[in-house]
């Protein structure tokens, strides 16, 4: 057992005042590239990392659910009853993990009983690394595997999606659960949105590492640009359906694309959105195809011109992503850096050279904040497995 295991069941034993049952963890996300091509019919290439979120279970004997995070302790033990398992507010992140388990009920059947959860994410909160996704998928797997439920993983994953949109309300895509239940160590997926078809890449990284990069700026913008973009897509695909029979944005080649492009006349933004999205599809798709063949220069590229894109086409970066990702670019050592996740805050993600990345990290570091007023975070994570059971038994 780990000493983060033995941590974690001591903080369950200090809170509940009695020894946890099993120790579970599920991973963040980063998406190495494949941005805002999930709502738009492409494809996205994401990866489990080792940041995440732990879970120490115990079953109870009443039908009480009491969940405690140790990221926010103040908010003390919450409680709810599995015969009511409504959203309230006040529940604030526990509504993540009662509305998989509300889903859970209705598939599977009413739990026979509740449960007590101490939970700690290492996940910095607003940094756009899918924290809701993990906690979503630990509370899946955890129900799942205590409970017998015999429920795929992949039933898990949309189970996942169906909080994000109907319990919580934010319409977002399948990416980020399908990523933390399907992650497999040193593997990106590379995974059809419209589909759901996945290939399992192998990562090799040689003799770099990916380091994120946290703007620290909160992204308060996203949610409302997000719908913003997702519904100009939409608009330019009703055009472009006017003469090619297509389905999605994703569906196009840039030739194509490029072909009906007299249609954007009277609205150029429209067509800039639209290239986005078709051109990061392609740069997806060679993303894969450049790290199987080993090529990592050609992959370190691919991030630099998806972020231009993201920046010029698509207009979701912002000053603060902007800025680390010009200073992470320059630097000796990187192959290449990109916003990642939504955008307007949040992370960037850089392919560095493992000599280099303590230098990087300052010189950066120092840069940015002389720019900004604010520091930056750094993080090098590793490239983990999905959401799993760690180890049984309450043994400190």
């Amino acid at each position: 057992m780990s000493k983060k295991e033995s941590d974690l069941l001591k903080a369950f034993e200090q809170e509940f005042g009695t020894a946890g049952e099993a120790t579970y963890f599920s991973p963040g996300r980063i998406n190495l590239i494949g941005e805002h091509t999930d709502y738009n019919g492409g494809h996205v290439f994401p990866s489990a990392i080792t940041l995440g979120t732990y879970g120490v279970y115990r079953a109870r004997d009443d039908r009480k659910v009491c969940l405690f995070s140790g990221n926010f302790a103040s908010l003390g033990v919450i409680e709810f009853d599995l015969d009511h398992l409504e959203f309230e507010k006040d529940h604030q992140w526990a509504n993540y993990a009662k509305g998989m388990i509300r889903y859970l009920s209705e598939d599977y059947g009413t739990l026979p009983h509740g449960f007590d959860c101490y939970i700690y994410g290492t996940i910095p909160n607003g940094a756009g690394l899918s924290s809701s996704a993990s906690l979503e998928l630990l509370i899946g797997v955890i129900v799942n595997e205590e409970y017998g439920l015999n429920a795929s993983r992949l039933a898990l994953i949309k189970l996942g999606k169906k909080v994000e949109n109907e319990f919580i309300g934010v319409n977002s895509g399948i990416m980020d659960q399908f990523a933390v239940g399907m992650g497999q160590k040193n593997h990106a997926i590379l995974l059809d949105c419209e589909t759901l078809a996945y290939d399992l890449v192998p990562v090799k990284m040689d003799n770099h590492v990916i380091v994120i990069m946290n703007t620290n700026k909160r992204r308060e913008l996203a949610d409302s640009k997000y719908n913003e973009r997702r519904a100009e897509c939409e608009e330019a695909l009703k055009l472009i359906q006017s003469v090619e029979q297509v389905e999605s944005l994703g569906q196009l080649t840039i030739a194509q694309l490029e072909k009906v492009q007299g249609l954007f006349e009277s609205n150029e933004t429209l067509y800039r959105r639209a290239r986005h999205a078709v051109s990061e599809n392609q740069r997806t798709l060679d993303a894969k195809e450049a790290l199987e063949a080993n090529q990592l220069t050609v992959f370190g590229q691919l991030l630099n011109a998806s972020h231009t894109s993201l920046r010029d086409d698509y207009e979701v970066t912002g000053k603060e992503l902007d800025t680390i990702v010009a200073h992470a670019q320059a630097q000796e050592g990187t192959l290449g850096a990109r916003m990642t996740g939504a955008g307007f805050g949040g992370c960037a993600i850089a392919l560095v050279e493992k000599e280099a990345v303590t230098t990087f990290i300052n010189h950066v570091g120092q840069a940015y904040e002389q720019e900004i007023g604010y520091p930056a975070a750094f993080y090098v994570a590793d490239i983990a497995d999905g959401t799993s059971l760690l180890s049984e038994g309450a043994h400190v």
